[in-house]
């Protein structure tokens, strides 16, 4: 029906001027008063990121969310390249040692999905801050551990800390425009990761330092996790103290304004657990977010078994692994972004199914390796594939739904942990293979389990192999979330700026769609 809510086909017939990064709703008045440091579309989305700024709230924002999770994992991950003195002192098995590397990414499981709803309703700013600072005591507990029950337990309640990154993709995506958010969130969630790797050199160099301080090796590991720790209790108070849910203001404060329309839970998970495209992307970041966190968990072990090297030679290589997130997962966002400008979401999906297969394959190669420097060569490639499909996942998973992104983004990274405890289960814990057969199995199991982003199809701008679906434009896939009684509550406007501001999507079709009759 002409003027009713949805069916603005502004900017689509190509008579119209049409500026992705800067559209204005025909429908929905846009606050022209507030002024930001960065250029913002109609959501007041930053247009622009300026990685080395602190502009409020866009930059500040991205700093103080990669900060955080990159806290949790230092935390997370910290035991993995002490594991040859905690073994024994602690007297663990190789059983030991691989059901607590499945504790420390199970944990999140659940907290992840608690974290989509609490972004959802409750906003990512106390998500993120209350999380990071009720973990930090598991993570001092490390240091009390006497058995190895205890040291799984302890593992398993500092993987909690992980959900983390539900709040920082979140955030990202309610911060920043559409076209880059790709980019955005791979940054943040690549540099985020990277304290898997950085806490491979960073605890056995304090260890050493303690250690060197006159401390015996069976102390000197303990005191080391008092570190991250009080990184924990920091960040924290940054985040609560610091933080802003959207560029508008905090989510309660908008509330009471009335600005921002209240949403129920149960309306919110409805929509979150029918779009089948959500288990879709559980799946597949179980085989790329979850592969990095299984071999994070033994990739220090398996090059000082398998080579003989010394245990800080191991993790200086076993860092390499986890700091190319530095570049990678920015890249697959980047990849993500760039393929979008030219093929839109089509090009969108074909890149994330080359990243995650280029990785598999690397993976079954980095398990049949048989000398160092071929090794080192796989673990560097598979580890780019891995982490910029990453990257390439959060490039697509923003556009399932509007309404339902937080629970969504914390299905998807729960999808990651569940993907890495199966996996680490599965091939990390039986004693009758190596380290090495283990993983060239998980590259087979990476390989199989992306073939179905072939099946990933948005009726607005298609899919890896099929066009979009006649007449239907970015307004019809996200209005439909509401009802009619929710649209005549105006509760579905912001999702009307969305879908303007998502035309991009349709790549190089932007400005030349024909107006779909009655329009």
């Amino acid at each position: 029906m002409e003027g009713s809510p949805g069916s603005s086909m502004h900017g689509v017939t190509g008579r119209e001027p049409v500026l992705a990064f800067a559209v204005a709703s025909p429908l929905v008045p846009t606050d022209k008063t507030a002024h930001f440091d960065l250029p913002v579309d109609s959501e007041h989305k930053a247009k622009k990121f300026k990685l080395f700024s602190f502009a409020n709230p866009h930059m500040r924002t991205f700093h103080l969310s990669w900060i955080s999770f990159f806290t949790c994992f230092v935390s997370t991950f910290a035991a993995a390249p002490l594991v040859p003195i905690i073994r024994d002192n602690l007297n663990l098995t190789k059983g030991d040692i691989g059901n607590a590397g499945v504790a420390s990414v199970s944990g999140s499981i659940f907290s992840r999905l608690v974290m989509g709803a609490v972004c959802d309703l409750l906003g990512p700013r106390y998500g993120c801050a209350f999380l990071v600072m009720m973990t930090a005591p598991t993570v001092f507990c490390m240091s009390f551990v006497s058995s190895a029950g205890g040291y799984v337990a302890v593992r398993f309640m500092i993987g909690f800390s992980l959900a983390t990154f539900v709040s920082c993709q979140y955030w990202m995506s309610t911060m920043f425009n559409s076209q880059i958010i790709g980019l955005v969130n791979g940054t943040a969630a690549g540099w985020g990761n990277m304290g898997g790797g950085a806490t491979q050199l960073l605890m056995p160099l304090l260890f050493e330092i303690i250690k060197s301080a006159g401390a015996t090796p069976f102390t000197a590991w303990r005191i080391a996790f008092f570190i991250p720790g009080w990184l924990h209790i920091i960040m924290g108070l940054l985040v609560l103290t610091l933080g802003q849910d959207l560029p508008d203001g905090n989510l309660s404060t908008l509330q009471k304004k009335g600005e921002v329309a209240k949403d129920k839970f149960g309306k919110v998970l409805w929509y979150a657990v029918t779009n089948y495209r959500t288990w879709i992307f559980v799946l597949l970041y179980g085989y790329s977010m979850g592969v990095e966190l299984s071999t994070d968990n033994v990739i220090a072990e398996y090059f000082y078994d398998r080579f003989d090297l010394k245990l800080h030679t191991a993790g200086i290589i076993a860092a390499t692994f986890g700091m190319a997130n530095l570049v990678a997962r920015p890249f697959g966002g980047f990849a993500s972004d760039y393929m979008a400008r030219y093929f839109g979401m089509r090009g969108r999906l074909w890149t994330l199914w080359t990243l995650q297969t280029m990785g598999g394959v690397f993976c079954i190669l980095l398990g049949r390796a048989t000398s160092l420097p071929v090794a080192i060569t796989f673990m560097i490639i598979f580890s780019i594939g891995a982490q910029a499909a990453c990257g390439a996942t959060f490039g697509v998973v923003p556009f399932i739904s509007r309404r339902s992104l937080g629970i969504i983004s914390g299905l998807t990274g729960a999808g990651g942990n569940f993907g890495s405890g199966l996996t680490q289960l599965l091939f990390f814990t039986n004693a009758k293979h190596s380290t090495g057969t283990g993983l060239s199995y998980m590259g087979i199991m990476i390989v199989a389990c992306t073939l179905p982003v072939a099946a990933i199809h948005f009726p607005q701008w298609g899919s890896m192999f099929f066009p979009p679906s006649k007449g239907v434009v970015e307004e019809h896939y996200y209005i439909k979330e509401y009802t009619e009684d929710e649209r005549e509550k105006n509760m579905h406007l912001g999702n009307i700026k969305f879908a303007e501001n998502s035309r991009s999507e349709r790549g190089n079709r932007v400005g030349t769609e024909a107006t779909p009759p009655h329009a």
